[in-house]
């Protein structure tokens, strides 16, 4: 069963590593800020424009150089430091933050500097994503507490849903979008400092003698050779496109379908983060990744199904607990789909790997933006809603029935290691060979 191995004992025991500590205190305390500039921005954009479409078509250029850039910001991952790399993403994004605090501040902001600032800001995500992944593996001196790590991690970044929306419903109310934007560039601060206090024992230098694009091209091969790993993928891809929307079309649902405002929008969203913060725990508790992939399959179904309830809710009493049921979902889905990656994959592979999930994870999603945008405004937010939830469920359907030639080939490769045993406690030591 998914809940028979639950040790909320075992849930944090990755914060006795030091480096991770600081990482995660840090990271923490910034991604607060990143949720609040996110609700901030989508509510500026529709107050300004009063359009769903441009609301869907910002988010699609703020987050397609994320699906453009990300296999070759894999390979720099796999080729650069990625400690000194990571704490220069974070600078740059803490800079996008103050410029766009400013314009709003001194009431001179437009559509177009938003636009330009996102995709900016996504450009250095396709950098920071896989590089921040691909570095967990370092933060750990105890390698069997890896896959805890990769769940608090993974589930982070939901879990600060729960006061960043919240805190922007209250600033844009109170005194404005551009101070949701300057306590994010302030945020980080935090987790730059907590980089730069780190202590990572310098690995020995690997001298690359193949091209870049060979390296590349040989990422490609070793994913569409591991049935595992583009299932996976596929399955994430197909929720981030469909389903991840959701997000976008929030302040629809707030202000025109529930009849609210800024407060509103930020309680939902909080809910979804409510949720996300109960997954985290649900998930880093696990003591192994013995039956994730049952939890890919069950928990892709119930995000479509939250979604496809919440679309049918005219009422908010209703509303914030599917959201929160929604949260938990979407949660748990991406985070065992990381923490599973993460297991199989080789090292030295780490960052081209989660080059991919962050095409499939973040790179769809502004596909899913802007064809939300657009058929939201034709046939309404909650149609859109409601479609987009029945494709996630037809996916995880899907994949539930690919479960078992998944293990068939998986099992060759990495002969101790079982998704159906409960025995396992940590990843292999040893690496696959190709298919």
């Amino acid at each position: 069963m998914i809940f028979n191995t639950i040790d909320p004992r075992l849930a944090f025991r990755s914060l006795s590593h030091r480096n991770y500590r600081l990482y995660f205190s840090g990271q923490a305390i910034s991604l607060v800020g990143t949720w609040a500039q996110r609700i901030a921005m989508s509510w500026l954009v529709y107050r300004l424009t009063n359009s769903a479409f441009i609301l869907g078509a910002v988010g699609f250029l703020g987050d397609l150089p994320a699906f453009l850039f990300a296999p070759l910001a894999g390979v720099y991952a796999d080729r650069w430091n990625r400690h000194r790399l990571l704490v220069l993403v974070q600078t740059l994004a803490m800079i996008q933050a103050l410029v766009l605090a400013l314009l709003v501040m001194a009431g001179h902001v437009a559509v177009w500097h938003i636009i330009v600032l996102s995709v900016f800001l996504g450009f250095v995500n396709a950098f920071d994503v896989p590089t921040r992944q691909s570095l967990l593996v370092d933060f750990i001196e105890k390698k069997d507490d890896l896959g805890n790590a990769i769940a608090l991690n993974s589930s982070m970044v939901n879990s600060a849903r729960l006061l960043g929306p919240s805190l922007a419903g209250v600033l844009i109310a109170a005194v404005g979008e551009g101070w949701c934007f300057l306590v994010n560039a302030i945020s980080y601060l935090a987790v730059i400092a907590s980089l730069l206090a780190m202590k990572i024992q310098p690995k020995e230098s690997v001298r690359k003698t193949s091209h870049f694009w060979q390296e590349l091209k040989e990422g490609f091969a070793y994913v569409s050779n591991f049935p595992a790993m583009w299932s996976i993928l596929l399955l994430l891809a197909l929720i981030s496109l469909m389903g991840m929307p959701f997000q976008v079309l929030m302040p629809v649902f707030a202000r025109d379908v529930l009849h609210g405002g800024p407060r509103t929008l930020g309680f939902l969203m909080g809910c979804s983060g409510g949720g996300a913060l109960m997954s985290a725990i649900f998930l880093a508790a696990r003591p192994s990744v013995s039956g994730l992939d049952r939890v890919i399959v069950v928990a892709g179904s119930a995000f479509g199904l939250g979604l496809v309830a919440f679309s049918l809710s005219r009422v908010l009493w209703l509303s914030l607990p599917l959201m929160l049921v929604t949260g938990f979902a979407m949660t748990a889905q991406m985070a065992s789909s990381n923490t599973v990656l993460q297991t199989i994959v080789e090292d030295d592979k780490r960052g081209r790997l989660m080059s991919f999930y962050t095409m499939a994870y973040r790179g769809m999603t502004p596909l899913g933006s802007l064809l939300a945008g657009g058929v939201a405004s034709r046939i309404g937010a909650p149609q859109t809603l409601l479609f987009g939830g029945l494709c996630c469920i037809a996916g995880a359907t899907l994949f539930a029935t690919k479960l078992p030639s998944i293990r068939e080939t998986f099992q060759p490769l990495y002969p101790g290691l079982s998704f159906e045993s409960e025995e396992v406690r940590s990843i292999p030591s040893s690496s696959p060979e190709e298919p």
